[in-house]
């Protein structure tokens, strides 16, 4: 098999593409060759060095592809030889050939795309656990969705129109047009504007129902500041600490620190406010869950209630290139590497 190696921590240049065997199924686990291995911000801050769940390096990141099974192992029933699935990955996505428990892989229609369907395992899982199972969107409710020109903004944007909420995002000026094509109710330019004296003046004061960060630091605080009574804040990343480099992170990840917000129970109770907190790395081992909430986006996407929006494909050899389109916030969709 080849795989995108990081041979050390550093920035996008690291990257080496090299050989190895073929990886045999365990017990329990599919084998799949990869046509699509998406790209998250997880990647990138692994490859720095700053994601604490990352083994050390040398490694192989990547948490999500799509491709067809070739071999199966032991104890396993659901998938079969032959089937196209997409499949999330605890490392070791940036592979043209993974094996996996066959719990968190899920059959794909057998006209399924699976470049786009590499698009569909952590930004959509991401974000249905906060929409659709812990934040309980419901027709009416207004949500705030933090870069919503990204893979989880716009996979949340298209499941909480879904669900009949009037949405909000920020992005910047250039990625607005396109996001109101598909179905944002009102945008803020991050860049230009406070999004949360803009959150309060499109809602009359009153602020959302729900709230999706992944910036951190002074945002989390201005997140919880702009829910309504009843609100909901989801945090589940913290890009304003990332840098490209262990070096780099000294400037970046002190300020975010410093600005994080604590929420302290009497707060929240006199408020009527929730803060969620949702990692999908520390859900692999939910398989029946990851199973079940995957199968589901698999027939919303038949159903044609999702499409998943790729921004663009890179080969294995310019993977330095794609974590520089994410890190620069160049991508509109899911960025994914095509072995």
């Amino acid at each position: 098999m080849r795989q995108v190696l990081v041979p050390r921590f550093g920035g996008p240049e690291v990257f080496e593409v090299q050989t190895a065997d073929d990886p045999e199924p365990e017990a329990g686990e599919v084998r799949v060759r990869v046509h699509g291995a998406g790209v998250n911000f997880a990647d990138v801050s692994a490859r720095a060095g700053l994601y604490q769940d990352a083994p050390p390096a040398p490694l192989v990141v990547g948490y999500e592809v799509a491709g067809i099974v070739d071999k199966v192992g032991a104890n396993t029933g659901r998938l079969h030889v032959g089937d196209k699935v997409a499949a999330v990955t605890r490392f070791g996505g940036y592979s043209d050939v993974v094996a996996v428990p066959e719990l968190q892989a899920a059959k794909l229609p057998d006209d399924a795309d699976l470049v786009k369907a590499a698009c569909i395992p952590v930004a959509y899982l991401t974000a249905y656990m906060m929409l659709n199972r812990l934040g309980s969107v419901r027709t009416g409710e207004t949500v705030l969705i933090h870069s919503a020109g990204g893979g989880v903004g716009l996979a949340a944007l298209q499941l909480a129109k879904g669900l009949g909420a009037v949405t909000i995002g920020t992005a910047s000026a250039k990625k607005h047009e396109r996001l109101h094509e598909l179905g944002l109710d009102h945008s803020i330019d991050y860049r230009t504007q406070d999004f949360e004296t803009e959150v309060k003046r499109l809602t009359g004061g009153r602020g959302v129902d729900v709230a999706l960060d992944a910036q951190g630091g002074a945002s989390f605080r201005k997140s919880y500041r702009s829910l309504a009574p009843m609100g909901r804040l989801f945090l589940f990343g913290l890009a304003s600490g990332n840098a490209p480099t262990r070096k780099d992170a000294w400037k970046t990840v002190p300020k975010m620190l410093a600005t994080t917000p604590f929420f302290h129970p009497f707060s929240l109770m006199n408020n009527n406010r929730g803060v969620f907190g949702v990692n999908m790395a520390h859900l692999w081992d939910e398989g029946d869950l990851i199973t079940e909430t995957l199968d589901e986006l698999i027939a919303m996407w038949a159903r044609h209630e999702i499409d998943p929006i790729i921004d663009t494909t890179f080969p294995f050899e310019y993977a330095g290139d794609a974590h520089q389109r994410l890190e620069q916030a160049q991508n509109f969709g899911k960025v994914v590497l095509v072995p």
